[in-house]
């Protein structure tokens, strides 16, 4: 048997290739496949690497920013920031809005003439990096009286978008607005979203309470370049 793996000479002189030697080409090839194929991938993920480093810096910096502006005001208008996700959070549904209306209270119309003027002086300086300024209605899950679930839903839908319109227009209106309005207006959305989000209290439940608010939220333009690079490798 060990003789039918040997190089046999043929009456034309050439020599056929043993076992051995077509697995070791064969390994070759693969080898040349494998590394034609890794060389982009890793290429893709530095890039990935150094898109995420950069954005973790930027966000690191924005929230340094946004807190050093308005850390001092937080508290008076019952609000928050969240770091993780560079939000900043109006939590009391009285201060925003009647109930059941979407025209802003006079209390929370001059929140927002004193809020989003300093809001983009603190974004302006990082507006390449930005893909998109939320503005973000949430609502709690009730509704009328005897409504199922998707009435419900639907209508806290129509309210909370009508809601972020009205926040939208008071924005956009303001006179501080109109200098940054060419790099603004692209990146600001208004988004009503019903009672998708709801705030859980400690025990799991719904707080009705704290699930009304307004949310301006920062997203970044590293997700969609990272989504890019990977579609580009596949």
């Amino acid at each position: 048997m060990a003789a039918l793996f040997q190089k046999n000479q043929g009456e034309d002189g050439n020599e056929w290739m043993s076992v051995s030697d077509l697995m070791a080409g064969l390994m070759v090839i693969f080898l040349f496949i494998a590394i034609a194929y890794i060389r982009p991938v890793a290429e893709k993920n530095e890039q990935i690497t150094e898109i995420a480093q950069t954005f973790m810096e930027n966000e690191s910096r924005i929230y340094d920013a946004l807190w050093d502006e308005f850390s001092g005001d937080l508290e008076a208008w019952d609000a928050e920031l969240d770091r993780d996700s560079l939000t900043v959070r109006f939590r009391s549904p009285k201060v925003l809005f009647a109930r059941n209306e979407a025209s802003l209270t006079p209390q929370f119309e001059s929140i927002i003439e004193d809020f989003f003027p300093r809001y983009l002086k603190v974004l302006g300086p990082y507006k390449t990096s930005i893909e998109e300024i939320r503005i973000e209605g949430h609502t709690s899950s009730e509704w009328r009286a005897r409504s199922n679930d998707i009435d419900a839903y639907i209508g806290n839908m129509g309210l909370s978008q009508e809601r972020t319109r009205a926040v939208l227009l008071k924005c956009l209106t303001l006179e501080d607005t109109q200098r940054h309005m060419a790099w603004v207006r692209p990146l600001l959305t208004a988004n009503g979203l019903s009672s998708s989000r709801l705030v859980l209290n400690d025990e799991g439940v719904e707080d009705p309470v704290r699930s009304r608010r307004v949310e301006f939220r920062v997203r970044s333009v590293a997700r969609t370049e990272i989504i890019r690079i990977l579609e580009q490798v596949e």
